[in-house]
């Protein structure tokens, strides 16, 4: 052990020294390996993580930790390490993070091969590079790091979850199991361009079935039309966002509630002379902490009965999915552990911020209560985009975060400690 510093800030006395511990070769090539594999969570594919899954188990048995491997559905495996630290009675703390990326699209879109891992510029790209498979590999070699440099008290969870792109099975089959129960803190690994995000914003889907009466489309006296209906729909959403806003305000990080139209179907493009008897709009809306779900989901319900009953269409409402908004409080154990691991690798402190989407940390902190804080390498706005891509020099220096905030807070220097 040493006290040297780096950056401006100097390491804790009795901090390991995990510049050293931390195999760099090691974890960007791992990282590689896991984007070479297309782990697309596409509608009815039955194989989905396996193959990166079973790279991950062949790690954990290499470093020799115990792990389960549980079919959540069919080809959609949850695998779970338990890493004990052999230094007495503490905390759990768990890292997680996903394997399942979002389709590439038309491959002719990028200037890379999205599955060649190719490294060029000091950019590692692919699909799946930033979101978030070099989060997953920063955290489990961060653990291997926390483990080489000696005893520590409690232990690790590394949850490596299914389908997080999807509903989240994974995370909801976690958070159902008695080892949720025993976690205290969670880092959720997601990219999030070196902010420590406590806050993340709720999700909620929403189908709107438009119901009006068939005519032709030289009779539209005829007719109840959800075409036109869903034009009026989508008009009222806006004021319904105004309402919201105006009604919950704006939060520091997480800004402002946020009401969507993204899906608008009505007719059939072969039919141009008929008007259409259905319809369908659907809608994302994005929340903030102190959102009334049930609330806005209800001024959503009337506002679009109103505008669609203008031309005498009924309209069915139904919620796809409801994710909440969760936060943490800046001076939670495992936050203040990040902090401190934050400033070990870089000197100062990070900023904190929000997370502009859901993560499997919202289904934690819903489904189980666990505390979750998310903070992981690649940019904040780069999921999902063509061309996607994590700095390598990222996914070194966060798994020395990871490594020294564990630490953190098994040993309580932060109080992390129950």
């Amino acid at each position: 052990m040493h006290t040297s510093s780096r950056g401006t800030g100097a390491r804790p006395t009795g901090t390991p020294d995990f510049d050293a511990a931390v195999d760099p070769a090691a974890v960007v090539a791992f990282t590689r390996d896991l984007v070479r594999l297309r782990t697309v969570n596409a509608a009815g594919a039955t194989e989905v993580e396996r193959p990166a899954a079973e790279l991950v188990a062949r790690l954990f048995t290499e470093f020799g930790w115990p792990f389960e491997v549980t079919e959540v559905a069919p080809g959609r495996p949850n695998t779970v390490a338990v890493v004990e630290g052999g230094g007495g009675d503490g905390p759990t703390l768990m890292f997680e993070g996903h394997i399942d990326v979002v389709t590439e699209g038309d491959p002719a879109d990028w200037s890379v091969d999205p599955y060649g891992a190719e490294i060029r510029d000091g950019r590692l790209w692919g699909r799946g590079s930033a979101d978030m498979k070099s989060g997953v590999a920063a955290m489990i070699h961060a653990v291997r790091a926390l483990q080489l440099t000696g005893p520590f008290p409690g232990r690790v969870v590394l949850g490596v979850l299914c389908d997080e792109e999807g509903l989240m099975l994974g995370a909801k089959a976690f958070a159902a199991t008695p080892l949720a129960r025993e976690v205290d803190g969670v880092i959720v690994c997601e990219p999030e361009g070196y902010e420590v995000c406590t806050s993340a914003r709720g999700g909620i889907r929403l189908r709107l079935d438009l119901d009006g009466v068939m005519a032709h489309g030289a009779m539209p006296q005829e007719a109840k039309s959800p075409v036109v209906a869903g034009a009026r729909v989508v008009e009222a959403l806006a004021r319904v966002q105004d309402w919201a806003q105006e009604r919950y305000g704006t939060h520091p990080h997480a800004g402002s509630v946020t009401v969507t139209p993204t899906v608008l179907l009505g007719g059939d493009p072969d039919q141009l002379n008929v008007i259409p008897a259905h319809g369908f709009v659907g809608i994302d809306l994005r929340t903030i902490p102190g959102t009334d779900h049930a609330e806005l989901i209800e001024r959503v319900r009337r506002c679009a009965a109103e505008a669609a009953g203008t031309v005498g269409v009924g309209v069915g409402l139904t919620v796809v999915d409801d994710r909440p908004s969760v936060e943490i409080p800046e001076d939670h154990p495992v936050v203040t552990a990040l902090v401190e691991g934050h400033r070990h690798v870089h000197g100062t402190a990070p900023p904190f911020g929000a997370v502009p989407g859901t993560t499997d940390g919202t289904i934690l902190t819903r489904d189980a209560g666990l505390p979750t804080v998310v903070y992981g390498p690649g940019g904040k706005w780069i999921a999902h985009q063509k061309d996607e891509f994590v700095e390598v020099h990222e996914i070194v220096e966060y798994t020395r975060v990871y490594a020294a905030a564990a630490h953190a807070f098994l040993t309580g220097a932060t109080g992390g400690a129950r």
